[in-house]
Formats: structure tokens, sequence, C-alpha cells
């Protein structure tokens, strides 16, 4: 047998179950690796009961708590019989029903259940006449372990208890006595560690079984902790491997170097500097030098540019691509939605002037062309688009995923600027930088700021820079938080509207999704629109999952379709002609929606999110945002960035019916708080789970990152950092460490490795 080939064993094989039955596939555990994969959530103290009043209904729960007394009577009103029994942490209590067919079927668990005696009860919380209650719940009392010895029995008594994530179907003991079953049988072959023994001895870390055991059959809660940091270096190590694979692979095809042209004669990013109207601030000067300087080389760069909201981060990347196309190049400029693109492309040519009518009447001697390439365009305007490319009359093309189409092609593309890198896979960057006769240099830009954690786990393959500076002239922004339920409120908020709109202003008014008839809703609570039909913009990305019992979780959202006419109707807005803009509209009419609220025909624009981005409009002073508990802070940030970008102060109004002091009124008290991108990434941090963090909700799939925390294991994975990229740098194919290869290998395949690029 291989080494690892134990772990690769079915389940059903070996725990001996009948005919290839596995109940822990309810679980998704198929195999040996999967189960001792499966680790505990938290341990109990066996002489410390769960606090029953942190219970919240709708969970499922494994409560440690003391009988206080168990009855058996017979129904009233129909036939069989009702087991009511009472459980106590000492101080708060929780009820346990059962029901049988008659008194004699609950004989078994009214035996079980003596009064004093304490168990494991597991199941969901639920409501009945206001108290919290288990219904059926599955149970294990203490001392029912099957042990060979009062010797076994005394030392249970006294070790940590595993809690594993559980389902009604399979409880936590259940999971506990299987994996022992699987540990018992296990050597050190039969568990390659990914983790080289130089790297072990160095960093003072047990083998992986060693490590296993003690997370799983700790004998106190000091191997829990030793067991758990282990395991934590060997998630943060195997990721950082991987990516640190990745970028030697990404800068070992040669690029073509693209230094800045020496004479300023003829110069395209010359002539840009000497047009803008604006002073550049030191941070796009820094950080514009330091791009200038890796295009020149022959490596390939790999940077993310990070920044706060209206940074400047697009005039860093047209000096970027301008620098390119004086040297021969070619720029792609890949943006997530036909919106940002079009956006894109208008500002690009804002910038430029003459210098982006090449070829054209009146454009400048020296001008290159910019191409927008989206999938709406008409047959007529596809074909010049494709053809411009191709031939290299376009210096710099825009567009969305229809860049990556097989039939475009690029006469030299030198440089792919991948905009909002969240929106997009390894495979989709790839696939443009595939279209590139040499490696082309690769900038990806964020306007979500990404604390340095983040950044060092999610986008390790990548050098990082970042604008924190404002550019001069910008009025900023005050936010407030509305109470949705509030009516004296709420029309002071429309009325607030037209005053702006009286003084020259737009206002942008954001709802979660689009129709209210759609019953709509994924697991992250927001209602999305059909993915056929949505542009990546509408969906909720960044949406937060509502807590449990939380105000106005239940509340319908508000929808696009119905605010406009709302808006239509209410008197403080009389008069004023109210757009509406979405993801489902033909792309002419999304155009038009933005021109003619750009112009101030339209000043009130009814959106869902697909404005949270890139869109620029400067007369733009107030963003109203309905349900604004349920979008996450980088998307409440990002939203806000729409306004305050001219000479007039901006104005956010957060509607809301989350209570204070909830998770939700947290967000909203941060937003209130601070207009800091950073800071409000590292409270986002805070308040939401590593999986949240690392994207796991919006790739479907779980993370393998099981132990590893982001925020606080940051040490850990800098140590883990480095031992990586020294054994990369001396083995890049890893010939000498066969198990971590295996590793990346299976923890992270091409789909979670996109998972992982798309946090």
């Amino acid at each position: 047998m291989t080494a690892g080939a134990r772990l690769d064993e079915p389940l059903s094989r070996a725990l001996g179950q009948a005919r290839g039955k596995n109940p822990l596939s309810k679980l998704g555990l198929e195999t040996v690796g999967d189960l001792i994969g499966h680790y505990p959530r938290r341990y109990d103290d066996p002489g410390r009961l769960t606090d029953i009043s942190m219970l919240r209904a709708g969970e499922h729960v494994t409560v440690m708590a003391r009988v206080v007394q168990a009855t058996v009577r017979s129904m009233r009103n129909r036939r069989g019989a009702l087991l009511e029994a009472v459980i106590t942490d000492g101080r708060h209590r929780l009820s346990l029903t059962f029901f049988g067919k008659h008194r004699g079927s609950l004989y078994a668990h009214e035996q079980r259940l003596v009064p004093g005696s304490t168990g494991l009860f597991t199941g969901t919380v639920g409501l009945y006449r206001g108290e919290r209650q288990l219904t059926h719940p599955a149970f294990m009392m203490m001392g029912e372990e099957d042990l060979d010895s009062d010797e076994d029995l005394l030392a249970a008594a006294a070790r940590p208890i595993p809690i594993y994530p559980a389902v009604a179907a399979v409880p936590s003991w259940r999971i506990a006595k299987a994996v022992r079953t699987v540990l018992d049988t296990l050597t050190g072959d039969d568990v390659p560690d990914p983790v080289p023994v130089e790297v072990r001895a160095r960093e003072g870390l047990p083998e992986r079984l060693d490590a296993l055991r003690k997370v799983h059959r700790p004998d106190t809660m000091a191997d829990v902790r030793s067991g758990q940091h282990r395991l934590r270096f060997e998630e943060a190590f195997v990721l950082q491997a991987a990516l640190a694979k990745r970028r030697a692979l990404a800068t070992g095809r040669p690029a073509t170097p693209r230094p800045p042209a020496t004479q300023a004669a003829g110069s395209l990013l010359a002539a840009l500097d000497a047009r803008l109207p604006f002073e550049l601030t030191a941070g796009q000067q820094e950080v514009g030098a330091e791009i200038a300087g890796e295009l020149s080389t022959g490596r390939p760069m790999q940077r993310l540019l990070q920044g706060e909201v209206g940074s400047g981060k697009t005039v860093v990347a047209l000096r970027a691509m301008l620098q390119v196309v004086d040297a021969g190049g070619q720029a792609a400029l890949l943006a997530p939605t036909e919106v940002l693109a079009a956006q894109h492309a208008r500002t690009l040519r804002a910038l430029l002037g003459p210098l982006a009518e090449g070829g054209m009447l009146g454009g400048a001697e020296n001008a290159t062309r910019i191409e927008l390439l989206t999938g709406s365009l008409g047959a007529k305007a596809k074909k010049a688009a494709l053809l411009a490319a191709a031939s290299g009359a376009a210096g710099i093309v825009v567009g969305t995923h229809a860049l990556l189409s097989e039939n475009v092609r690029f006469a030299d593309l030198g440089l792919v600027v991948v905009d909002e890198q969240h929106r997009f896979g390894v495979e989709q960057r790839d696939r443009l930088r595939d279209k590139a006769s040499a490696a082309p240099h690769l900038l990806v830009m964020t306007a979500t700021p990404i604390p340095r954690t983040v950044a060092m786990t999610v986008f390790g393959d990548l050098a990082t820079s970042a604008l924190t500076q404002v550019p001069a002239g910008r009025a900023g922004v005050s936010t407030h938080v509305v109470p949705a339920g509030n009516e004296r409120w709420m029309d002071r908020t429309w009325a607030r509207v037209r005053e702006e709109i009286d003084r020259g202003g737009r206002a942008y008014v954001v709802c979660p999704r689009i129709n209210p008839d759609d019953d709509g809703g994924g697991e992250d609570g927001m209602e999305t629109v059909p993915a056929s039909a949505a542009e990546p913009g509408d969906a909720a990305a960044g949406a937060v999952v509502p807590d449990p019992g939380e105000q106005g979780a239940g509340t319908p959202l508000r929808a696009v379709l119905e605010v406009v006419e709302e808006l239509r109707g209410r008197e403080q807005l009389a008069g004023v002609e109210i757009g509406v803009l979405h993801g489902q509209m033909a792309p002419p009419d999304k155009d038009d929606a933005m021109a003619r609220f750009a112009s101030g025909e339209s000043p009130v624009l009814v959106s869902t999110t697909v404005v949270e981005v890139g869109v620029d409009v400067p007369e733009a002073t107030v963003m109203v945002i309905l349900d604004a508990d349920r979008f996450g802070l980088s998307q409440l940030h990002q939203l806000r960035g729409r306004v305050g970008r001219g000479a007039a102060p901006g104005l956010c109004l957060l509607v809301s019916e989350a209570p204070p002091g909830s998770t939700a009124g947290l967000r909203l008290e941060a937003m209130v708080r601070t207009t800091d991108g950073f800071e409000l990434a590292n409270t986002d941090l805070e308040l939401r789970n590593e999986g949240d963090v690392l994207g796991a909700a919006q790739s479907g799939r779980s993370s393998s990152l099981r132990l590893l925390r982001v925020v606080k294991d940051a040490k850990l994975i800098e140590q883990a950092r480095t031992e990586a990229i020294g054994i990369v740098t001396a083995d890049p194919e890893l010939h000498y460490a066969p198990e971590l290869a295996d590793a990346i290998a299976d923890q992270l395949d091409a789909e979670q490795e996109e998972f992982l690029e798309r946090a």
C-alpha cells in the first residue's frame, strides 16, 4: 500500500459498515482523510456545563448539561405519549421533548435521563410558548462510553470532550467514536506530512499524526493548543507554498521589457502628464515609479494595486498602460461589468482627449486609440473593435469577459490590467494573459482595502502597493443611519434628497434586489437576480448573512422596481425624473440611464449594486442605501465612495432596521465612525468569520483553511510564508518534497485556487 493510501480508504470499509453504508456521508465525510480532517469546533470541560443562555433559536447545538427531571405522560388530545425533561447549566434551564406511540416506547429514554446525571444533548433549538427547547434531541450520558476498564473511565472523565460540527442524524459523540476507531489504526506512514522534516525541526512542530491525535483525543487543553498550532501552520504553509509556486511559474516566463520613452517628444505618457488638470499625489507618484521600474524589466510584473475609494488608481493604471504603448505594446483593461467597462472607456478618453483619437480627424499626431469590447456590441462595432485590437491600431482595449473570447487577438499585448480582481478567477485572468506572445505584465486593482494579513494569505503571489491619499479638492462624505421604521425620518430623507437636487446634485438610491416578486434569496440572505440575466455587479458579493433573531431579518428586502414607483409618488420628489439601473436591462438602456443621470435629466437613480465600483459622476452628492444592514462593510464603503467625488460634500444615508449592538448594527456604526477604508477592512475582519473573509460563501464550497485564523494568526502566516518561499526557491518543482506537492494538488485544486484568488 502506497504512503497515504489509507487516507483514501472509504469510511464504510474503515468503520466496518454493512453493505458499504456510511452514515457520516451526511456531513460530506467519505474517506478516512475526510474524517480526520473534520476537526472539533470546541472542547467541553467535563466539570463545566454549557451556558444555556447563549443558545439561539434555529441553531444546531451540542449542550453539556445536568438532568433536573424527566417524566412521561400520555398525550391529552391525541394518542401517544410524551416525555418531558428539563436540563440545566446550574442557572438556566432547557426543555427536552420526546414523542412516542405509547408510554413504553419512551421507557428507555426515561431510564437514562436520571436526575442529577450529566450528558451531552444535540439538536436544533426551537421555541415553544417563548421558551427554548430541543425536540427529540440525540443524547449521551456521561459514563455510557464504550470503555474497557475503570482506569479508562477515570481518564476519560478528566479529558477535554471534543465537540464536532454535527447534524441531527450524526451527533458529535458518534463522530468522536468513529475518529477513535480510525486513529487507533493509523501509523505515521499512513499520514504523509506536507511539512518537511527540516521545517518541523526549525519551528518545533510535532509530526502530523501526533498533531491529529492531540486535536481529536487530547489528554489536556495543552495538547489541543499544540496540535492546533501545528495544523494551523500546515494550512498556512501549504497555501503559501502554492502561492510561491504560482508566482515562480508566472515570473518564470520572460516578458518584453517596456521601459519609459527616453524622449518626451512623441511620448503619450509625457503628453498625458502635461495635460492632467491636477497634481499627482505623492502616493500616485511613488507607486507609479515602482510600476514603471517593473515594466522596464524582462520579468513580468505581478502587482496588486489597492487604494482608497477615489484615490486615483485609474490614473496610475493609465500611466502604466501608456508606458507600454510608448514602448510599442498594447494594454488590455478587464472590468467585471458593462457599466464599469463603459465608464472606464469614457474616463480614459476624457483624460487623454486628442491623444485617444488616433487615425481620427482632430486626433493628436502621436495619438493611440481606445476600443471598448463588450458582449452587447453590435456585429459591425464588434468587428471594428476586434480589428483594431488585432492590428495594433488600438493601444488600449477596455472590455468585460468578452475580452476572453477565442476570437480576440492582440498585435502585441504587453500589459493586462484587471479591475476589481475579486470578480475574476485565475483561469479567466490567465486566459487573457495567454493572448500575448511573451508573458505580459500584470496589474491587478481593487478599491476594497485589504488588510495585510488577508493580502498575504490570499494574494501571496502578487507584490502589493497601496494608495491611501485622496486627491485634493474632494469635499468628503458624512454618514448617518436612518431607522427604516421611523416615518418622520424617512420623510426627511427624501426631503434631504430634494434639497441636494435643487442645488444641482444627484442622488443614488440603492436596493438589494430588482423585483419585489422575486422569491429570491441565496444563502447570503440577499435577494439576487437570476445568474443568466444579471451582471456580476448585481450579485450580492459583499452581502452578509443576517443574524438569526435580529430584527428585520425576515422583513422583505426593498426592490428597485417597487422603490421607483414609491419615489415617483412622493410629494418631496414631485416633478423630479427618477431613473432606473440594474443588470437585467439591455446595455443601451443602461448607458442611457447613466447618461441621463450624469447630465441631470434624471437626477435620482434607483439602482442595484451595479453602481458599486468605478462609476464616477462628480455631481452625485447623496447615496441612500436601503436595507443597509444586509450589505457587508466593504460594499457599503464602495457605495459611499460614489458620492462626494466633486467639490460639493457628499451625504450617505444608511436606512436600516438593525438594532444597536447587533452585528449588523456594529457594521453601520463603523460606517458612521470613519471613512478610512483600511480601518473598515480591519473592522470587517473582526466582525466576520474566516470563511467569509476568504470568500468561502461566494465559492460555494468549503475552504481548505479549517483552523487558520487570518486575523489572529498573522505572525504564524508570516513564519509559514518565509519557510514556504525558502522551500520553493530551492526546489521549484518540489521534487524533494513530494508530500507537499501532493498536498497542494489535493487541497488547492484549480477550482479552489480560483476561489482563493477571488476572495
